[in-house]
């Protein structure tokens, strides 16, 4: 799994880090925690070029969490809710998921933007309650690429700083890699089997 996906961001380039990090934020196949250190892996072995991959990513995450602003700023706080009530578990984002992006927006404002789009699990939803509160076009999109930058940034140097053991990890990251895959397959499964979130919404309405 490590070779493949290392394959194919070694024939698409930029090009597949910013689409598997747009993936990443509308549909997570492939973390961002492994999709951005291999592509630091790529820097080091001289394949892409570090502010390459940090600019492809950025973009890519920030092109996927803005969709989601969008969507929540124009159809609204109730038909966000029941959207994902309906279709939430596609995606593996219930209304907890939704409500607990909301909290943490309604806590800690537009910090919530930078340092939220650094948390797994609340970094893919932050955009929706920015959006459902009409927080400005321009504003979120500084913030969300200030925190995606960061995040994107960090996840590849890291990757960088462990290419000089490259001949050491390569094997050992090729079992992890595969064994993190399928465990992100195997929770999605179950929170696709287990998901209540058309339940949870009728019992809350």
């Amino acid at each position: 799994m490590f070779d493949w996906i290392t394959g194919l961001l070694e024939q698409l380039g930029v090009v597949a880090v910013g689409f598997l990090m747009l993936a990443e934020n509308i549909f997570p196949p492939i973390p961002s925690e492994l999709i951005m250190p291999l592509a630091g892996f790529l820097v080091y072995q001289g394949k892409m070029r570090l502010i390459a991959a940090v600019i492809s990513g950025s973009i890519g995450s920030l092109l996927g969490t803005y969709l989601w602003y969008l969507v929540a700023r124009r159809i609204g706080r109730e038909r966000v809710r029941r959207l994902v009530a309906r279709h939430g578990k596609w995606l593996t984002v219930s209304l907890d998921d939704l409500d607990r992006a909301s909290d943490w927006f309604e806590r800690h404002g537009r910090a919530a933007v930078v340092v939220g789009r650094m948390i797994p699990g609340i970094r893919t939803v932050i955009s929706v309650p920015a959006g459902l509160t009409g927080m400005k076009h321009a504003p979120f999109l500084m913030y969300s690429l200030l925190g995606t930058t960061i995040w994107t940034a960090l996840l590849t140097c890291l990757g960088y700083a462990l290419g000089s053991q490259y001949d050491k990890v390569a094997e050992w990251l090729n079992l992890v890699t595969t064994v993190l895959l399928l465990g992100a397959l195997a929770l999605y499964v179950y929170r696709l089997v287990t998901h209540k979130g058309a339940e949870d919404a009728k019992e809350r309405s």
